[in-house]
């Protein structure tokens, strides 16, 4: 290997090392929390026994309990989407739902809207529950594929 070749080996490893750092957040980092497995069966029973249902509905489970909420009030979990919900995503929506307004949410309500009409369920649900909830809802979020038209030339160019 030579010199410059070192060099920039190097640098490529000094700026991993930096970026790394950087995105550890002093004690209120989340680095080396991790979460046992969960049950997305038991999951499903927690999102009945709360009464989930009422609100929402889970995308391409037509056999829950149907929404009580009026129309307007009902969010749908999961189906297509640009980007699919991150674990993290999923439990911060659930134990805070206040901090980011569901994108589903009409636009009219979001508008006027600062606060979740999800009620708490902090003082409710254990830690497995949130984690079985999770288990179960997170696989009901489908990545969109980009439309792809390819490109054709007209015969003879």
């Amino acid at each position: 290997m030579n010199a410059t070749m070192r060099r920039v080996m190097g640098l490529g490893l000094g700026i991993v090392a930096l970026l790394a750092t950087g995105c550890d957040r002093g004690p209120k980092s989340m680095r080396g929390f991790v979460l046992p497995e969960g049950s997305a069966q038991r999951g499903e029973q927690v999102f009945v026994a709360m009464k989930c249902t009422a609100c929402h509905r889970v995308d391409g489970l037509p056999a829950l309990p149907a929404p009580t909420a009026a129309a307007d009030r009902v969010v749908v979990i999961g189906g297509e989407v640009a980007r699919v919900k991150t674990y993290g995503q999923l439990l911060t929506a659930i134990v805070h739902p206040s901090f980011e307004l569901s994108p589903k949410m009409p636009r009219e309500r979001a508008e006027k809207a600062t606060v979740s009409p999800m009620p708490s369920v902090n003082d409710k649900l254990t830690v497995m529950h949130l984690i079985d909830l999770v288990t179960f809802l997170q696989p009901h979020y489908r990545k969109l594929e980009p439309l792809y038209e390819p490109y054709y030339s007209a015969p003879g160019m």
